[in-house]
């Protein structure tokens, strides 16, 4: 699991939905989804059977979540997914799932987020709000170093969470000595590992001129880090800066950052859970 707890989050996200009017709404629903999200990373423990297929029981329990306060496109998804044999949810979510089976050095032609990014939205969200627990218990039993493939792929580009695969979702910088370091974390089981700070982790573009920074005033510790070469970005949470933040809601709070980004022709590299 990521230094972050599932508890900090939930309340990271309150305290965020009190302060910040233009995203509570999302805040409020990402706590409820959260707290279920705790409950299936917990109850994994005490699951037999750690295949994709555990996570079919939760299905109604999401579906449930979301009829009470998600929005009417994910209420309507909710509903067209709930009338689907078990057999389709399962390939829905081994769809998302495919980890890698590589060695630290190889990595499929087609990860989980691609995988995720040929569905819609609204069907994508379902399978990660049950697979980023999921993803999270197995990277904790596995317990893979931050270190362990730190830099892999910086010069060719298309970097992946040494876990399972995925491309990152966002950055964490810490303070380190006179300086910082920087992490990528993993958009589906939150895995974090080393990476140099001025390379494009989608191209392995490190011509500083080409990777402009672009920062708001009201989250100065949420930073856009974007490429010219290859039209991508990714945020980056400072927590020398703030070290209240919790990096995976943090970002979900800065979707005024992902405007201006879109604004200047540049797309997410990978999207949270809510397809942003």
């Amino acid at each position: 699991m990521s230094g972050f707890s599932w508890d900090r989050r939930i309340a990271r996200a309150g305290e965020l939905s009190q302060s910040h009017a233009a995203v509570s709404e999302l805040l409020s629903f990402y706590q409820g989804v959260a707290r279920f999200q705790k409950q299936v990373y917990e109850k994994l423990a005490s699951a037999e059977d750690h295949s994709v297929s555990v996570l079919l029981p939760y299905f109604p329990g999401l579906f449930a979540l979301v009829t009470q306060t998600g929005s009417p496109a994910l209420v309507t998804s909710s509903e067209n997914l709930a009338q689907l044999p078990r057999e389709d949810l399962l390939e829905l979510l081994t769809h998302v799932w495919q980890p890698s089976q590589q060695n630290e050095n190889e990595h499929t032609e087609n990860g989980p987020d691609e995988n995720s990014e040929d569905l819609p939205a609204e069907a994508a969200f379902f399978a990660r709000a049950l697979l980023q627990p999921y993803g999270e218990y197995l990277a904790e039993r596995t317990r893979v170093a931050a270190d362990a493939s730190a830099d892999s792929g910086a010069d060719s580009g298309q970097v992946r969470c040494p876990f399972c695969g995925s491309k990152p979702q966002l950055a964490v910088l810490r303070p380190e000595g006179d300086g910082g370091k920087r992490s990528l974390m993993c958009c589906l089981c939150a895995t974090e590992w080393n990476f140099r700070r001025v390379v494009c982790p989608n191209c392995g573009e490190q011509n500083k001129d080409h990777l402009p920074i672009f920062v708001a005033k009201e989250f100065d510790y949420v930073r856009v880090d974007a490429c010219d070469t290859c039209h991508t970005y990714i945020k980056s949470i400072d927590l020398s800066k703030n070290g209240n933040a919790i990096p995976v809601v943090d970002e979900l709070a800065t979707v005024s950052l992902n405007l201006w980004a879109a604004d200047n022709n540049f797309h997410k590299l990978s999207p949270n859970l809510f397809g942003v």
